[in-house]
């Protein structure tokens, strides 16, 4: 009993005083939700619900870092103490330092595996680092990954030692200073670029699973013709089988049992699809058994729903969802914070965009060059969103000494950019783990390679790869930019009014973005210099006549064959003043009401 008081009262102290040592950085504008965070409970949610565990520690928290310069040597000593998973130029991390390509972020940490978890294999994970890094657990290197947007998981158990374990990081992040991708991470932020984004910016964590064998990965897909669920579950060897069952509610409504590695087909009687309108998702209960045990359960889930191409009595190539022709209609999505950049303060915040895009009337989001963690996917799938996903894009800006020239709206216009083997397989090596991270959310229904030619190259050949890589969403292989006759979609780009300026018998027509009304509210705003937006206001009703104006214009588009159309954007970002919602997320700027209903009207003028 002393010693269990004892601990309480030191972890109490301990507690106490890293507080004193953490606090958000800077002096600009902030989410209500970071004044939440505490660093006891950052973001607390299980990161991977794909793929979910009951046994797992996060590791989210104060760790130790040092900024040095180019070198593989762990420093001696540290700077401070930052916020993990912000990245180290947002204010969340307590930090607020840049880091260049001539610096080596490092940081450490040490934690304690629970009792039960002996004689287990133990897993650490990274929902993502940018850019590359380097792990180490007790001083031995356990492995190294290169780019900034994806997962990553190392098998640690060899490396670990009776108590205390001691994990670091070593990070090297060029940002826009090599042509890696990056989005619009920029060292020197201005106008549509925005701050840099460097090291751990999503949720680290260990978990435990059987020595033996264990659940590395499930892909999900489904066909509602034959109205059947696909599950391919890989394990880490093919010793043993693989149990499936599909819950609707309590209800199991599936299942069937294979070997490790060979897919599972689970007919779904009268199957409910997923829809916009109704987003249901099946649960998937899966059970790994080796010699008559279960040695890994996992839980994950799975959706009905089929997203295609036909033509509509005029013969224009409409997009559907489950064989039904659907508009496709939404904001233009950065996903950017002024506390945590990448990374949203809670998961209540990171929610809380996609809740406002349903409330404004609309069905689906473009994210827009850059990747967001899993739970963001899964928020979309269960409250019914669709994705347009972005690559995010080589540091490659069209214009520039080394950038593609941008042919705007017109076809085989423009020049590609000049990109290097390097720079062409990194592209394609992230572009593929990006892809092998995300097809699992049904919300994706389209893949978009490139925008605006920025870092444009091969477009025809990216594109096939692409949709090779996988044939069950839609193509828009060039948002704006160099359009080339290839994949599904031509995409257009016109502000601030919607445009049509082509027409096509053999590809889906889209109006890739438009609007970027601004309206800057004081109190509000990222820096007290130019903020920026394609047309600007002064009051609610202004701007909300605007947009009813421009939305207006774009219902007449689409009997003539406009299929979809994204409007810039959900939220301010940094200098940009041309949100629904201000950057810190605290004002809504147009009247929702209004939004609504015209949105509303034009999503159902294909129904």
């Amino acid at each position: 009993m002393k010693r269990d008081l004892l601990t309480l009262i030191l972890s109490v102290a301990f507690i106490a005083t890293a507080s004193a040592q953490w606090s958000i950085a800077g002096d600009k504008i902030r989410s209500t939700w970071a004044e939440q965070v505490t660093i006891d409970n950052v973001l607390p949610e299980y990161p991977r619900p794909q793929l979910e565990r009951s046994e797992w520690l996060n590791l989210n928290g104060l760790w130790n870092y040092a900024i040095t310069g180019l070198s593989d040597v762990k420093p001696a000593s540290f700077d401070g103490q930052i916020l993990v998973p912000f990245a180290i130029e947002s204010a969340m991390s307590g930090v607020q330092k840049t880091l260049t390509k001539d610096n080596i972020l490092w940081y450490e940490r040490t934690f304690t595996l629970p009792s039960k978890w002996a004689g287990k294999r133990i897993l650490l994970n990274f929902g993502a680092v940018d850019w590359s890094a380097d792990v180490y657990v007790n001083d031995i290197l356990v492995g190294r990954h290169t780019g900034g947007y994806t997962p990553f998981s190392l098998d640690i158990t060899s490396a670990l030692k009776k108590g205390e374990q001691r994990v670091a990081v070593r990070v090297w992040d060029p940002t826009d200073s090599v042509h890696n991708p990056v989005g619009k991470q920029r060292l020197n932020p201005s106008g549509i670029w925005y701050t840099a984004v460097s090291g751990i910016w999503q949720t680290v964590w260990v978990e435990a699973v059987a020595k033996t064998n264990h659940i590395c990965n499930i892909a999900v897909n489904s066909d509602i013709t034959r109205s059947e669920i696909y599950v391919d579950a890989t394990c880490a060897n093919e010793n043993g089988t693989v149990k499936f069952e599909v819950l609707d509610g309590q209800k199991v409504v599936a299942q069937t049992t294979t070997l490790c590695g060979v897919s599972a087909t689970l007919p779904i009687k009268d199957a409910k699809l997923w829809s916009t309108n109704s987003p249901t998702l099946y649960t998937l209960k899966i059970s790994l058994i080796q010699n008559g045990k279960v040695v890994d359960n996992v839980l994950s889930y799975a959706a009905m729903r089929q997203f295609s191409t036909q033509r509509d009595q005029m013969g224009h190539l409409r997009m559907t969802l489950n064989g039904k022709p659907i508009f496709m209609y939404g904001p233009l999505d950065q996903g950017w914070w002024p506390d945590g950049l990448y990374t949203a303060p809670t998961d209540e915040a990171l929610v809380s965009d996609i809740i406002l895009t349903k409330e404004l009337g609309f069905n689906t989001i473009r994210k827009h060059i850059k990747v967001e963690p899993a739970r963001w996917y899964y928020h979309c799938d269960r409250l019914g969103i669709i994705v347009w996903q972005d690559m995010p894009c080589l540091a490659l800006y069209n214009g520039n000494s080394k950038g593609g020239m941008w042919g705007r709206n017109n076809i085989n216009g423009g020049s590609d950019s000049p990109v290097t083997r390097e720079e062409k397989n990194r592209y394609y090596k992230e572009w593929k783990e990006i892809m092998d991270a995300l097809m699992f959310f049904p919300s994706i229904g389209v893949w978009v390679p490139f925008n605006e030619a920025w870092g444009q190259f091969d477009t025809e050949a990216v594109a096939e790869w692409t949709a090779a890589y996988d044939p069950t969403r839609l193509i828009n292989a060039a948002s704006g930019g160099n359009l080339r006759l290839c994949g599904d979609i031509l995409d257009i780009h016109n502000y601030p009014a919607p445009s049509m300026p082509f027409h096509s018998s053999d590809f889906v027509v889209v109006l890739g973005e438009y609007g970027g009304i601004g309206y800057p509210i004081k109190e509000h705003l990222w820096w007290n210099k130019r903020n920026w937006g394609y047309i600007q206001f002064n009051n609610t009703d202004e701007v909300t006549a605007e947009y009813v104006k421009y939305a207006t214009m774009l219902k007449d588009f689409i009997p003539q064959g406009m299929a979809a159309a994204i409007y810039t954007q959900t939220t301010d970002v940094e200098g940009e003043v041309n949100g629904f919602v201000t950057y810190d997320r605290k004002v809504v700027k147009m009247d929702k009401a209004k939004v609504n209903a015209i949105n509303t009207e034009i999503i159902n003028q294909l129904k």
